[in-house]
């Protein structure tokens, strides 16, 4: 993702928990690869290989980041982990290839899964916005990611038949994705009232298609994360601060966590007909055979934002632990992290967001954590509500207490 793409972070993060619901539903027993969507909450590598950018990946490509556990910047918009990085180290399986990263000719290439996720995309076509006077931060949709995926459909199986058994051992993540598209809008000067009327319903439809195409090709297991609280973001909380039009009032703060409740507002609204739209798609699809599963994201990262200290994090919520060290929020775009005049916290795994846009790798660790110990919520009523022993192993596998 670019500075204006919130984390995807915390995307993945919930989708263990509907993991382990997806697999005492799907009937499957367990995973050999995993296949991701999204944008710089998941993506592992592919903005690095960008050819609109010029392969330069953003700030992701400079250190500070990857500092915490790669040592080099990988990429990831982190110091360290995504939540993917933990869900597959949870389950044992090895990370997906970086789409643009592999060179996309041979099956084993894409054996292990495959990573179409990438910084700054969006759910929607460039095409979408150009009509509306309004840029994206790159030209890569979830059109596009899916026109991906159905090139390796083709690469990775012979057969229709071996193609479909490769598809129904595979976890498959559709989201988050929609982060970038409510940036553009919002710092494109749309209110939020016009963005919940002409932007989030196609947003919706866009990943619903998604939805309807891996599961053509045979998916069984699908999780669609829902949209993190943007209230709570550093970066818009910064943007907003004092008023800064799209209607967003300079008082218009939750007085308990300081979150913009406005831009929260949006984010639930998103949720709730992201909610609608795969209940839908599971009545679509009854019966145990194919699962559609809901990750609540956004309840995970604000319990975090408004406990921080409970759960272990003793820097500010709302503050980026690199940035430019300009007013509350630690967020300035004209220094961001890894930029000149921008500097790093000493202790990152204290901070909940790293850059004022993604979250901090201990962020990451601890939303997987917390979704896998309190349970998905009910979001498959043909599946029973309990963990497989993977799961349980998988939360100590990636040091949950």
């Amino acid at each position: 993702m670019t500075p204006f793409s919130p984390h995807l972070v915390a995307a993945a993060a919930a989708l263990l928990g509907l993991l382990a619901t997806a697999v005492a539903g799907g009937g499957t027993g367990a995973y050999t690869r995993v296949f991701s969507f999204g944008d710089s909450l998941t993506d592992t590598g592919n903005a690095l290989h960008l050819p609109s950018t010029g392969g330069g990946g953003g700030p992701a490509s400079r250190p500070p980041y990857g500092e915490t556990f790669f040592r080099r910047p990988t990429g990831r918009a982190s110091d360290g982990r995504l939540a993917v990085d933990f869900i597959v180290e949870a389950l044992r399986l090895r990370h997906p290839a970086p789409y643009l990263a592999a060179g996309g000719e041979t099956a084993a290439e894409f054996r292990h899964g495959v990573n179409f996720a990438v910084g700054g995309s969006t759910a929607l076509p460039p095409e979408f916005y150009e009509g509306r006077g309004l840029k994206p931060f790159v030209p890569v949709s979830l059109a596009n990611q899916t026109a991906w995926f159905d090139k390796v459909l083709q690469i990775l199986g012979s057969s229709d038949h071996g193609r479909r058994k490769i598809m129904a051992s595979s976890l498959f993540i559709v989201g988050e994705i929609g982060v970038n598209d409510y940036l553009v809008s919002l710092v494109g000067n749309l209110t939020v009232g016009e963005v919940e009327t002409s932007v989030v319903p196609h947003i919706v439809a866009a990943i619903r298609s998604t939805v309807n195409e891996v599961i053509a090709a045979g998916a069984t297991t699908v999780v669609v994360p829902g949209m993190i609280p943007l209230g709570c973001e550093p970066q818009l909380l910064a943007l907003y601060q004092g008023g800064g039009g799209g209607g967003v009032a300079g008082d218009d703060y939750d007085p308990e966590s300081g979150c913009m409740t406005r831009l929260n507002g949006l984010a639930e609204h998103h949720n709730r007909e992201l909610r609608r739209a795969v209940a839908e798609l599971r009545g679509a699809h009854p019966g145990a055979s194919v699962v559609v599963a809901y990750a609540d994201l956004y309840r995970a990262v604000a319990d975090i934002v408004a406990s921080p200290g409970r759960h272990g994090f003793g820097g500010a919520p709302l503050a980026a632990c690199c940035g430019a060290g300009a007013g509350a929020y630690n967020f300035d775009m004209a220094a961001f992290c890894g930029a000149a005049g921008s500097t790093a916290c000493a202790d990152p795994s204290t901070y909940v967001s790293w850059d004022g846009v993604h979250f901090t790798e201990a962020a990451n660790r601890h939303i997987a954590c917390a979704v896998l110990e309190a349970g998905a919520p009910p979001a498959v009523s043909t599946a029973p509500m309990t963990w497989p022993a993977a799961a349980e192993a998988g939360r100590s596998r990636i040091g949950c207490s």
